[in-house]
């Protein structure tokens, strides 16, 4: 395989991947990596194909995350660069692998940006469409709200791009905007 397209990455997840929370949060991330894809000016399919396959053995190997990536993906013929940015992700919490490339930091920033993003969006009655940043923000600052999410992650990840939270939140909201539906955030 040259390059991981989209539908490559879906069917590869597909064989391993039936919850549909996880695959939910597949389609989350692929789209917040999208949209950070643009921000580097990088390929949008690509890093949204990488996205969406990052916790391919999540569902059936939570305890051993990432443990059982490496090689079956290696296996199906997907790239080098991308089976390490996926191990990437976990950096610090079951891997080794530091992220270093744009793509790298950016899924291990949104990884749990995107639930938290999620999490804003579905406590409002129009959802993502027309949620702004400040909105996000409040929640944000709220320790209590999306409790869950691991915050000095997400802030580890935002330094390692160079970047506020702010600016991080933003891309993000945007990218899931642009899959409201597909996200089930597009409201009542």
């Amino acid at each position: 395989m040259e390059k991981l397209t989209l539908e490559k990455a879906k069917e590869i997840n597909a064989t391993m991947v039936k919850a549909e929370n996880l695959l939910l949060h597949a389609a989350n991330v692929s789209a917040a990596m999208e949209a950070m894809a643009d921000h580097f000016g990088a390929d949008r399919e690509h890093w949204a194909a990488v996205g969406w396959l990052h916790d391919y053995d999540y569902e059936k190997y939570p305890e051993e995350h990432l443990k059982h990536t490496r090689e079956p993906l290696r296996e199906l013929g997907v790239p080098e660069e991308d089976i390490r940015a996926i191990l990437s992700h976990g950096y610090g919490i079951c891997t080794e692998v530091e992220p270093i490339s744009d793509m790298e930091k950016s899924l291990f920033t949104v990884d749990e940006l995107t639930g938290i993003v999620q999490a804003a969006a579905r406590m409002r009655p129009t959802g993502i469409v027309d949620m702004e940043l400040k909105s996000f923000m409040k929640k944000w600052k709220d320790k209590k709200f999306a409790a869950g999410c691991d915050r000095e992650l997400i802030l580890k990840g935002c330094e390692m791009l160079g970047m506020e939270i702010r600016e991080a939140a933003g891309i993000v909201i945007e990218g899931m905007k642009a899959h409201a539906d597909e996200l089930q955030l597009a409201g009542n």
